[in-house]
């Protein structure tokens, strides 16, 4: 090859001319178009940012993998393309099973990566994930760029997509980026971020929450406008159901009450009478 100014050889001008594979193309290979394995072939994909490493070793358990064959179709097969198990000629797919093995594998994998994350080392490895922000930010504007976490509405797949879950507001959003959005939420679960949280309570934000006030001309707007009706409609509805069953019930009481006080007047002059015709006798 050439120094610059040189002269360009016509073996590196070949070269130049040949188009450059896009993106989608390079995606598109299978782990068995190069020397990388299964598991870093996958996490390489764009859109897989949010997935972490999970231990061969922690997959080779078959306790951490209870449940998930009822889950996942072609489970062994599955199994044996994320771990690199070479398959014997009698065992070959055809092209439209190694599809189908492909895309159990991935449900596989997300599957034991919900479970592995909630364990030491796989909270440690979603440390490094988020002490990069790696997980996005809060779209929140008061919330300053608070680093978030990914979370799933669902232990169960292909129910909802991934969100993130900010420390600091303690609610959740869409991913910024849509292909990371577009990972199944279960790959993450329920409990992941909490208890992320509960295990490096240091980073859990200090700062006080600051919330947004609205205001018409600078002053504040009042609470009992029909402004905010939509947001204490359904705290108010509670209350009133709550003090009108009372109030029935005080009522109710009072009736038997009332009841009770008038038998007892009546068994008075029951035995007002009895000491009348005792007199008459």
């Amino acid at each position: 090859m050439s120094y610059a100014g040189g002269p360009t050889t016509p073996e590196v001008v070949e070269e130049m001319d040949q188009p450059l594979a896009d993106d989608d193309t390079i995606e598109a290979l299978s782990p068995s178009d190069d020397d990388a394995c299964w598991i870093s072939w996958f996490l390489s994909l764009r859109g897989n940012e949010f997935l972490c490493e999970v231990d061969e070793e922690y997959i080779q358990d078959d306790f951490n993998l209870t449940g998930l064959s009822s889950l996942v179709p072609y489970f062994e097969y599955a199994l044996d393309m994320i771990l690199d198990v070479e398959l014997t000629p009698e065992e070959a797919l055809t092209d439209e099973q190694q599809e189908l093995v492909e895309s159990a594998a991935e449900l596989l994998y997300g599957l034991i990566h919900a479970r592995y994350v909630v364990t030491n080392r796989g909270m440690q490895a979603m440390y490094e994930k988020y002490a990069a922000a790696c997980f996005g930010r809060c779209p929140r504007a008061l919330c300053r760029g608070q680093p978030v976490l990914p979370v799933g509405r669902s232990d169960l797949p292909r129910h909802y997509s991934v969100h993130v879950f900010c420390p600091l507001c303690k609610d959740i959003y869409t991913p910024r980026s849509s292909r990371s959005a577009s990972i199944d939420g279960a790959y993450f679960g329920t409990t992941f971020p909490h208890l992320y949280l509960l295990t490096f309570p240091e980073l859990v934000p200090r700062h006080a929450l600051q919330e947004y006030v609205p205001r018409v001309f600078g002053f504040r707007i009042s609470q009992g406008s029909p402004y905010h009706a939509s947001n204490d409609q359904a705290s108010s509805s509670a209350a009133q159901g709550a003090g009108g069953s009372g109030g029935s019930a005080l009522t109710g009481g009072g009736s038997t009450g009332n009841g009770s006080h008038h038998q007892q007047q009546g068994g008075h002059h029951q035995q007002q009478g009895g000491h009348h015709q005792q007199q008459g006798g």
